[in-house]
């Protein structure tokens, strides 16, 4: 009886083990899922929705990792907190890994945030007329974009050499004489009632209530810049710039699912960079 018990004991144990060996297996396999931290600034980030969805059904989990400021993404990124980011701009990254050392480098391109034309007065940039005033951001980096969008709507020309940053110096013709108001880049919006036109952000024009795709006058694009400097980018580590999941990752970003939030979510305030 003694030994029967014992066997029973045993075989008992047994089982036991077994089932905990399972749960174990199972538990593996959970963290077997690859995940993703991918570096991201603000809690406006839905255009990341179509793209978690899709992976996720192939075993990538993208966990976003919000941030409230743009100096600490690349650094998190750079010291391995994240993997990836999506925030910046050429100029923005190129600026912090020279003055940071940071081993980082675009892997894909994503977007560009509009600036477009906006008026009150006028439903075309062809109806601006002699001496109007047009308001631009003060700003060093801002107003070298608004100034080409304007030179890209017809109404100046710019000396060449200036690229993608040129000043208000840099205005080779201006056969209309239009007078640039310099604003500080959060109160364009604010002046648009004192001046035939302005080139407002779209993060100010949508907080003011404008629809980037239908309220403008003109709009910005890609094909005036010369350059990448105010394309959005995604980021890696510089050895990790050939992992094939973050090219899966950038592949899906880069779709027609995307590109629809661009235009409904944020009504148009970005354009696809990847075409």
């Amino acid at each position: 009886m003694k030994a029967k018990k014992i066997i029973s004991v045993l075989t008992a144990i047994a089982l036991l083990a077994s089932f905990t060996a399972c749960s174990k297996s199972d538990d593996a396999g959970k963290k077997d899922a690859t995940t993703v931290k991918v570096g991201v600034v603000g809690e406006s980030n839905e255009m990341w929705e179509p793209v978690i969805e899709k992976l996720a059904k192939e075993g990538i989990d993208i966990k976003l990792v919000s941030f409230t400021d743009y100096g600490t993404p690349n650094k998190a990124l750079n010291n391995g907190d994240t993997d990836l980011n999506a925030f910046q701009h050429y100029a923005y990254l190129n600026g912090e890994v020279k003055n940071n050392g940071y081993e980082i480098q675009s892997i894909g391109d994503t977007f560009i945030s509009a600036m477009n034309i906006y008026s009150n007065k006028v439903k075309s940039v062809d109806e601006i007329g002699e001496k109007a005033k047009i308001a631009v951001p003060n700003d060093a980096t801002n107003e070298g974009r608004a100034l080409k969008i304007v030179e890209a709507a017809g109404l100046i020309e710019l000396n060449k050499e200036a690229g993608d940053a040129p000043e208000l110096s840099d205005i080779v013709s201006n056969p209309l004489n239009l007078e640039f108001v310099e604003v500080d880049a959060a109160n364009v919006y604010a002046v648009l009632p004192d001046v035939t036109a302005a080139v407002i952000n779209c993060n100010y024009a949508l907080d003011n209530g404008l629809n980037p795709g239908e309220d403008s006058i003109f709009q910005d694009d890609v094909s005036y810049y010369a350059g990448k400097s105010y394309v959005n980018l995604i980021a890696a580590r510089t050895k990790d710039a050939d992992n094939e999941i973050f090219k899966k990752i950038v592949e899906e970003y880069q779709s027609e699912a995307v590109e629809e939030i661009y235009n409904t979510t944020f009504k148009g305030a970005y354009k696809p960079a990847w075409k």
